[in-house]
């Protein structure tokens, strides 16, 4: 199937768009200019996660510290501790 579909045929195929979603995005648009994007619930869930992550200070910096060689890691068992 394509990846980008005009109003009028997402209305029509609809329930077909709903599968082909859960594989990649699916743009709709409307005289020629994409207006909307249909995704699935599992990618939704996991841009929401993704910006999450982008907004927490504690967690950008980890990543930052990760990607420079300078983060410390600590066993598992570390969480056990007092």
């Amino acid at each position: 199937m394509a990846d980008t579909y005009t109003i009028k045929t997402a209305q029509q195929k609809l329930s077909a768009l709903v599968a082909e979603a859960a594989d990649h995005p699916v743009t709709i648009t409307k005289q020629g200019r994409a207006v909307a994007v249909l995704v699935s619930i599992e990618r939704m869930e996991a841009i929401g996660e993704t910006m999450e992550l982008l907004a927490d200070p504690k967690a950008m910096s980890a990543i930052r510290k990760h990607r420079e060689g300078t983060a410390v890691y600590h066993d598992v068992s570390a969480l056990d501790e007092p």
